[in-house]
């Protein structure tokens, strides 16, 4: 598997500076399921957490992660609405998910998401209850005016 690097620094800004996401994981059948999420990337991959809101269930039975154990490719949006409608933007990154298990990469991942939301830091994560998720980035497509350089399309 190679990642890709977002090179555009347009895209990486956009990303960065995104709130929220919305993750599209689909089971071993291939049924779709798409949750709202919040997360940090480093460029080359995307983390994100299963904190301490409510959930039914516990992290391990919750569809989004019974869904990348059976099936680890996911899609990723990250997207940006105006109603100056050429303000539209908008990520679609494919990749694969898998749990974070090195423990430096746990902790740097949950140093990241707690200086990007603040609601983390109030919360008690661990590897043991709260996994961590890695996106290794695979492809990239990218669409809306704010990518593009002058006189070219957008570039990844």
């Amino acid at each position: 598997m190679v990642s890709v690097r977002l090179k555009n620094p347009r895209v990486r800004e956009f990303i960065a500076d995104a709130r929220v996401a919305h993750l599209a994981t689909a089971d071993s059948r291939g049924i779709p399921h798409v949750i709202p999420l919040c997360f940090w990337s480093d460029g080359r991959r995307i983390y994100f957490a299963i904190d301490n809101k409510p959930k039914r269930g516990n992290a391990g039975t919750i569809k989004r992660m019974r869904n990348i154990a059976e099936n680890p490719r996911v899609a990723v949006v990250i997207d940006h609405y105006d109603e100056d409608w050429s303000k539209l933007a908008y990520a679609l990154i494919h990749g694969r998910a898998r749990i974070v298990t090195d423990a430096s990469k746990y902790s740097l991942a949950i140093r990241w998401l707690r200086a990007k939301y603040p609601q983390y830091r109030a919360m008690r994560l661990l590897r043991a209850t709260n996994p961590i998720v890695e996106i290794e980035i695979e492809r990239v497509h990218i669409w809306g005016a704010r990518f593009q350089t002058a006189g070219r399309g957008a570039k990844r």
